[in-house]
């Protein structure tokens, strides 16, 4: 007999003046269950978030919690209803101890002048120990790892007593340990009757470790499926609204015998990566596969001239252009691409046109020196509809579009020098199943135009579906490639985790 409903909610509808977010939305969530939520950005998840932990208001709709209806006016509301809200975005007091954060909210409930702290103190060893977590209660937050501070998070969540917990995104930037961790987490508070909201792009994750998944589709409910009984396919159709058979398009077999546009010769920084030895040919799409910390970004930074190397050169079109900046590698002809969007790859507050045309505002500048709007606008709008680029003005700040749009901005300022070779870092990092496809498709269709293409990407799936070739650094050092039959993601592990050299030490072939 299935669980009661700890939560349910019906008929949510919320507009912001003529755009409707929701409408009509249906969701419920059982006692102990950790239930997926799903859907491209834009289809109203946040949305819905926002109404469960009182920071929006739902404009029509019910919701109930243990069969009582209630109305959640704000976040502290929230929290006395025993909702908690992890965000995607720490929201954590970096010069403050953990033990201070975790006891922030329940604080605001106090009545008394003075605190407590060590009982502030014992309170924080109490939820950390119960999450299976040594994290020092007087360490400052700010000297903590991303993966750390989003457990005090989870512990400032359950401080209060919550037996709701929502999970926005919770393994964005965190390890594969890091996440394994967190998966354990969430089974142990699962065992312990706590419900947990869990919102995640990645499928892999979804299946492993939740019992139902509800899909919205532009703010409306399309489903909820019980994970045992569906699978990814039917998941991604449900969202997209579409059969995603074609999420990665064709590869270019004739990449295989076309000439090489760049190579790197023992590439070293001295530190992070050394002796790496590759070629890219022209119209190919190269992957590059390692664990966390193998040196896979570092030897992409390496190659653009954003980490300065120690030894070994840099080959395009067989001259020698080893960069000692990045602007050396813009003029040749390479650019990067950075796994840190909006830290890196574009200027959230400034306009699209304005982020498209910054890597070289000498193409649309006058004689003198003098920036030309009509260029710089002309300039975006081309390469804009070139990408399918959804916007309401190209005068909108970045910040205004959904990830998968951002990524294409950044991918326009790459374009706007007509590189020979493109150097992409996770390039459909938090950006949802259709944009990830139009991703592929635009990074093929620049491939089969001649340019060369270097992906780097934690995702084997995507490094197999996208990719001509993939090349394997593990501990920074180049250590296979694999393609065609064996490009799977055993053959990538095995070489990713340093087996095929072990064996090898002890007189066994590949």
């Amino acid at each position: 007999m299935a669980q009661p409903f700890v939560l349910e909610a019906t008929g949510i509808s919320k507009a912001f003046g003529p755009v409707r977010a929701l409408d009509g939305v249906n969701f419920s969530l059982r006692k102990g269950e950790v239930h997926a939520l799903m859907g491209e950005n834009g289809a109203g998840k946040s949305t819905l978030m926002n109404i469960f932990d009182g920071i929006l208001r739902a404009d029509k709709g019910e919701i109930r919690l243990d069969g009582r209806p209630v109305e959640i006016v704000s976040p502290q509301r929230a929290q006395e209803l025993g909702i908690g809200l992890v965000h995607q975005e720490i929201a954590l007091c970096p010069d403050v101890s953990v033990a201070e954060n975790i006891s922030m909210a329940a604080t605001n409930r106090r009545r008394n002048l003075l605190m407590n702290y060590g009982e502030v103190r014992r309170r924080a060893r109490q939820v950390l120990a119960s999450l299976a977590h040594d994290i020092d209660p007087e360490a400052l937050v700010g000297t903590l790892s991303i993966s750390e501070q989003q457990i005090v998070e989870i512990a400032k969540a359950l401080s209060l007593d919550c037996s709701i917990l929502i999970l926005d995104e919770p393994t964005a930037a965190l390890t594969g340990r890091e996440a394994a961790k967190l998966f354990e987490i969430m089974a142990s508070l699962k065992a312990r009757g706590i419900s947990i909201v869990y919102i995640s792009h990645r499928m892999a994750e979804i299946f492993a470790n939740c019992d139902r998944i509800t899909v919205l589709r532009d703010g409306r409910y399309i489903c909820t499926e019980n994970v045992a009984e569906t699978g990814p396919e039917e998941i991604v159709r449900r969202m997209v609204g579409r059969h995603m058979g074609d999420l990665y398009p064709p590869k270019n077999p004739g990449s295989a015998s076309a000439p090489i546009v760049l190579a790197t010769e023992a590439l070293g920084d001295g530190e992070r990566f050394a002796d790496v030895t590759m070629e890219l040919r022209q119209g190919e799409i190269l992957g590059i596969a390692g664990l966390i910390g193998a040196g896979r970004t570092e030897t992409a930074l390496g190659i653009c001239g954003l980490n300065p190397l120690k030894s070994g050169r840099v080959l395009l079109d067989g001259r020698d252009v080893t960069p000692k900046s990045y602007s050396d590698s813009i003029a040749n002809g390479i650019v990067y691409l950075s796994e840190d969007r909006k830290g890196a790859g574009v200027f959230v507050d400034l306009p699209i046109d304005q982020n498209v045309s910054a890597l070289d505002l000498a193409r649309i500048s006058k004689l003198g020196g003098l920036l030309s709007r009509t260029k710089e606008q002309a300039q975006a709008g081309k390469l804009g509809a070139s990408l399918n680029l959804k916007c309401g003005s190209l005068s909108d700040p970045v910040s205004t579009l959904s990830g998968g749009n951002q990524q294409k901005v950044a991918i326009a300022k790459m374009l706007s020098v007509k590189p020979k070779v493109i150097v992409l870092d996770e390039p459909t990092r938090g950006v949802d199943v259709g944009a990830k496809a139009e991703i592929h498709r635009i990074l093929r269709d620049l491939a089969n135009a001649g340019t060369g293409i270097i992906a780097i990407s934690s995702e084997l799936p995507e490094l197999i579906g996208l990719c001509d070739r993939v090349a394997v650094i593990h501990e920074g050092r180049m250590v296979g490639e694999v393609s065609g039959e064996n490009l799977t993601e055993e053959h990538i592990m095995h070489l990713a985790s340093g087996l095929a050299g072990e064996r090898k030490a002890h007189g066994h072939h590949e």
